[in-house]
């Protein structure tokens, strides 16, 4: 069994932990590589290389943090198939799915590579006699990042491209289920000549999460995952005096009105649903069907699951994977065969389901569940599986309750031909991130990612400006050079004015 190791200042550390966990291969069940989890002694290993090389890679300049950025992407690009391999080996989605995910993060990237523009500061001269004041953005020093199972690439990708090119250094806590992408990256951004120490990864489960939250010198934490965790993070983290981006769980709403396109919005109802088997915390897990439109709606949607080709993500024609783990897929398969007891009609029962010659992996079947309670547990929770929940409404203002009623707010959508109703929406909906006629609005890399509610624990969301404001913080500066002209200033106890 190959057995991975952490990457601490700019090369591959076996840390001092006995500890390992394993990493499966979800379409075939079986144990691949396992992974070390740190001890104390490793995390502190890696703030300390952060530290010590955000000395001088604080002071950097811009041109060459860009530069060096530039170079990765030039690798990640090139690297693109070897990466989404990676991910598909050690998560499930499938080869194209994965694909995605790396072009996704590519695009903070860039984004990253431009950010001589994101930390222009202001200046303004005269305010008062001869005083100027300058307003810039300065690194926080260590920061740390800890992402989740589902995008094991593209999340971390998020965070630390954005963090180093404002002179910050990272110690990266990937998913312990998935950890090859991130050891790939850091291997990328060691070969375009990124200082060592400055990105880090260690790998592990709670010990390491901790000592991130408690140790003095790393003074930021980002966290994408569930809200139970993510409220911790942000709870421990702030005690400890740390600034917080903590981004949790999703009940995520698609309102049909009944002027939609239904076949439209059945084909995004279904993409969005069942794409990466639901591991998504962007998926659609509940659609909330307006008037009569209901039946006929689900009977697309219905047509159109059935026909999803399952199978190990490197197979061409597979178009939905496995799901990360046994037990997750057990979990997921309780929702739907409890559904029938909670009031739900199942339209497709996707429990049980196996792949002739995997008989191992991780395997669930797409489930439909319609005229769904707000008291089930399939819509209460987030199931994270390919279960779509359909509720029905009769009125506009009744869904908008409905949504607005769910404790998460991340993302949400609505279709309909109708433009006043949908510029309601948008405005209405307590969510922090809507698509009109678009179901997974994931907003493309110059704006921001972030929900509402308990999607969310902290003020800033992540990447976009939002990100380089989390990664750095603001000082002004007010400057008065004397002419000699002025004479003795003498003394005056009286507050500043500006005249």
């Amino acid at each position: 069994m190959k057995s991975l190791d952490h990457w601490i200042n700019g090369r591959p550390s076996k840390g001092s932990s006995e500890r390992y966990g394993l990493v499966h291969n979800p379409a075939t069940g079986h144990q691949e590589k396992q992974v070390p989890f740190a001890s104390v002694e490793d995390v502190d290993a890696a703030v300390a290389a952060a530290k010590d090389t955000y000395a001088t890679w604080g002071k950097s300049s811009l041109a060459k943090r860009s530069t060096i950025l530039f170079k990765f992407r030039a690798l990640l690009d090139a690297n693109r198939d070897a990466i989404a391999e990676l991910i598909t080996a050690e998560h499930g989605k499938v080869h194209s799915d994965a694909l995605g995910e790396v072009a996704r993060g590519l695009e903070i990237v860039d984004l990253a590579c431009g950010i001589t523009v994101q930390l222009k500061g202001e200046l303004s001269t005269e305010v008062a006699s001869r005083v100027d004041v300058s307003s810039i953005r300065q690194p926080l020093g260590v920061v740390a990042g800890i992402t989740p199972f589902n995008f094991p690439a593209m999340v971390p990708m998020w965070m630390f491209p954005i963090a180093i090119a404002c002179g910050n250094t990272f110690v990266l806590k990937p998913s312990e289920k998935d950890p090859s992408a991130a050891m790939k990256l850091a291997e990328l951004l060691s070969e375009a000549g990124l200082p060592d120490g400055v990105f880090n990864v260690v790998h592990g489960d709670k010990v390491a999460v901790d000592r991130l939250l408690d140790h003095p010198d790393v003074k930021a934490v980002s966290f994408v995952g569930s809200t139970p965790i993510a409220r911790y993070i942000h709870t421990t983290a702030s005690t400890n005096g740390k600034r917080v981006q903590a981004l949790g769980g999703a009940k995520n709403h698609m309102l049909v009105l009944p002027d939609a396109d239904l076949d439209a919005a059945a084909d995004a109802a279904v993409s969005a649903a069942y794409g990466s088997a639901g591991e998504r915390c962007m998926a659609i897990s509940a659609v909330v069907a307006v008037g009569a439109i209901g039946d006929e709606l689900v009977e697309k949607i219905r047509e159109r699951a059935e026909k999803i080709k399952i199978g190990p993500g490197n197979d061409p024609t597979s178009e939905m994977g496995p799901l990360i783990t046994a037990a997750h897929r057990d979990k997921v398969a309780s929702y739907v065969t409890g559904a029938a007891a909670e009031g739900s009609e199942i339209v497709l029962d996707g429990s049980g389901f196996t792949v002739e010659g995997f008989e191992d992996g991780h395997w669930i079947g797409i489930s439909l569940l319609d005229k769904v309670p707000t008291t089930a547990k399939a819509y209460q929770d987030e199931i994270f599986g390919p279960v779509l929940t359909v509720l029905r409404v009769d009125t506009y203002e009744e869904g908008l309750a409905l949504i607005n009623a769910s404790p998460f707010g991340n993302g949400t959508a609505i279709f309909t031909r109708d433009g006043g109703a949908a510029r309601r929406f948008q405005l209405e909906v307590e969510a922090g991130m809507v698509g009109v006629n678009v179901p997974i609005p994931v907003p493309v890399g110059y704006h921001s990612f972030g929900g509402w509610k308990d999607s969310l624990f902290g003020d800033h969301h992540i990447y976009g400006n939002d990100g380089t404001h989390f990664y750095t913080r603001g000082k002004v500066v007010t400057t008065r050079w004397p002419d000699p002209a002025d004479g003795p200033s003498g003394v005056d106890l009286g507050f500043p004015r500006n005249h």
